[in-house]
């Protein structure tokens, strides 16, 4: 109720990339002088997955730590698993400003981000700092990889795998992201054929950690499936599901202003639907031996429990820290118990 008060008078009325790197100080700050530390809420749900041990199911996705600045507050604010990200093997600044926007009523974003991040060398040593200091007091971490914008489609392969080479020996699982709607070309990485030699790669450099694919919620029913026999042929660890859409149905916020916020990806309550359809057919091409982590659309503790009963492994959220504040997190985990 606090934070909705402090949303509605102030961050509502601050630019929303602002809004999120003042997020991001305050929940660095606190984490800096161990508050964090004090919000913690111990589970009794603990999760095996992937062969680690979650301390519960619900993490955050990538998107909001772009370049693991905060991994242990955010741990500590009550996530099982930060996934890092999305990290390129070259650093960029990502796409023109403004290029967030939210739509309050919809309790969703709008994000033309473009995987701004530091570089997957520069978050190496972020990583290997933060490792070195808090050791076991840290979440599990995923770190998600995507292709550098100046990188060709045709050359992706050997771009992934300098990011997983790089990576893969401080995270606890690598993502592989081909589904923003951010990058150019990116999309067209999740056909089984461009995306066998990039998974092949990834596999190959990630020191026996596991390795999932990221798919977007816009593939029809059938690429779906033909992406969940890969990652068995494959033996990947599972996949995430899902990225951000490029779909703008059902919203209540106003065409006209929607179409003037422009192009990018939207997360959040809209994607609800379509995430639980997902992953039910996930689940169903998957079988049970497969890990599926349900993202899109999740705010309450009895949405997760719902992806839960669905089949999800392990649930994420992003879009409602947004608008449930710091303590999101650690209210799920205490409505699961």
């Amino acid at each position: 109720m606090l934070y909705k008060i402090i949303f509605d008078i102030f961050f509502r009325r601050v630019e929303p990339e602002a809004a999120h790197h003042l997020g991001m100080f305050v929940i660095r700050l606190l984490g800096a002088t161990s508050i964090s530390s004090l919000l913690k809420v111990r589970s009794s749900q603990r999760v095996d997955a992937m062969g680690l041990k979650f301390d519960s199911v619900f993490g955050l996705a990538a998107g909001f730590d772009k370049n693991a600045v905060a991994v242990k507050a955010l741990g500590d604010l009550g996530f099982s698993h930060v996934e890092i990200g999305t990290v390129t093997a070259i650093a960029q600044s990502g796409n023109d400003k403004p290029r967030l926007f939210r739509l309050i009523e919809d309790r969703a974003l709008i994000n033309r981000m473009g995987f701004n991040n530091d570089g997957a060398e520069k978050i190496a040593v972020r990583l290997a700092k933060t490792r070195q200091r808090y050791g076991s007091n840290l979440p599990i971490i995923g770190v998600n990889i995507g292709k550098s914008r100046v990188v060709e489609v045709e050359d992706a392969v050997d771009d992934y795998r300098k990011s997983a080479r790089t990576l893969a020996g401080l995270a606890d699982y690598l993502a592989v992201n081909v589904s923003s709607p951010n990058t150019p070309g990116l999309r067209s990485l999740q056909t089984v054929k461009a995306l066998r030699p990039i998974l092949e790669a990834v596999i190959q450099e990630s020191q026996q950690k596991p390795v999932l694919v990221k798919i977007a919620p816009d593939l029809e029913d059938k690429e779906i499936v033909a992406v969940a026999k890969l990652a068995k042929e494959l033996k990947l660890a599972g996949v995430i599901a899902t990225n951000t859409t490029v779909s703008r149905d059902g919203l209540k916020a106003s065409a006209k202003d929607v179409a003037n916020m422009g192009a990018g990806g939207l997360s959040g309550a809209p994607l609800k639907q379509r995430s639980l359809q997902v992953l039910d057919l996930l689940r169903a091409s998957l079988g049970a031996e497969f890990v599926i982590v349900s993202v899109g659309g999740v705010e309450t503790a009895e949405d997760v429990r719902e992806r839960v009963a669905h089949g999800a492994n392990l649930v994420q959220g992003y879009t409602g820290f947004v608008y449930e504040g710091p303590l999101w997190a650690r209210k799920i985990k205490k409505g699961m118990q």
